[in-house]
């Protein structure tokens, strides 16, 4: 059987909730397992035959281990059936959700050479009860500017699960068929 390696980087949650439905969509299918990017020093891609990462934005930035791991694995990465998706609240927006139109997709693919074999936008999750003192006011202060909820008694959800559920069975029609 196949074996699918999911690596996540996410600074609340929520990108882990998208990867953990994904590995639903596919585990009948392939042996997968999933790993915080962060610890991924110690991994061998060579044993997996598709490599699905899936990373937050926080402040308009992926965390530096997303990069770490991007670049340190370049080469294998060329080589692996792959797929990349975003997780950011600025994808709530219509104009703003796609593979073509979403910024920091278009930003994170300018940084690295690596261009994965499919690609996917979602948008994520604002949890005000769950920040910190200055995370619930920066946080507030875009949702703001941006015109997006700020309410910071709540949690705003933006994710489109269908959509999630669409990209999982993309990924078992393209990136492992057989």
């Amino acid at each position: 059987m196949k074996k699918t390696l999911i690596v996540y980087s996410s600074t609340d949650g929520h990108t882990l909730l998208i990867c953990e439905r994904i590995k639903k969509i596919i585990e009948n299918h392939t042996n997968v397992y999933i790993v915080n990017a962060e610890e991924t020093s110690n991994l061998d891609l060579n044993e997996f035959d598709c490599v699905v990462l899936g990373a937050s934005i926080r402040y308009g930035n992926h965390k530096p281990s997303l990069y770490t791991f991007v670049n340190k694995n370049e080469a294998l990465l060329a080589r692996k059936r792959t797929a990349f998706f975003n997780v950011n609240a600025v994808a709530r927006k219509d104009d703003k959700n796609s593979i073509e139109t979403n910024p920091y997709l278009k930003k994170f693919l300018k940084k690295v050479v690596w261009q994965p074999d499919m690609l996917a936008v979602f948008a994520g999750k604002i949890s005000y009860p769950d920040y910190n003192f200055f995370d619930k006011h920066m946080i507030r202060f875009i949702m703001w500017m941006s015109k997006g909820p700020t309410d910071q008694t709540k949690v705003f959800e933006f994710t489109d699960w269908d959509k999630v559920e669409t990209f999982g069975e993309r990924i078992l029609k393209e990136l492992l068929p057989g």
